[in-house]
């Protein structure tokens, strides 16, 4: 079996990497939406305590 030069094989690597990191990446950065924040301050709920059945 032959061995493979490895120098068009990195090169493939390479240019796909380069490919995927500026070109699709941001394409998909911006189909992906980020929870907004919230503007209203959080409301804290009064514990009421459980009633446990076996008491």
């Amino acid at each position: 079996m032959p061995q493979l030069n490895p120098a068009p094989w990195f090169l493939t690597f390479l240019m796909t990497w380069l490919t995927l990191t500026l070109l699709m990446q941001p394409k998909l950065l911006s189909l992906v939406t980020t929870n907004p924040p919230l503007n209203k301050m959080p409301t804290a709920n009064k514990a009421t305590s459980w009633t446990w059945p076996w008491t």
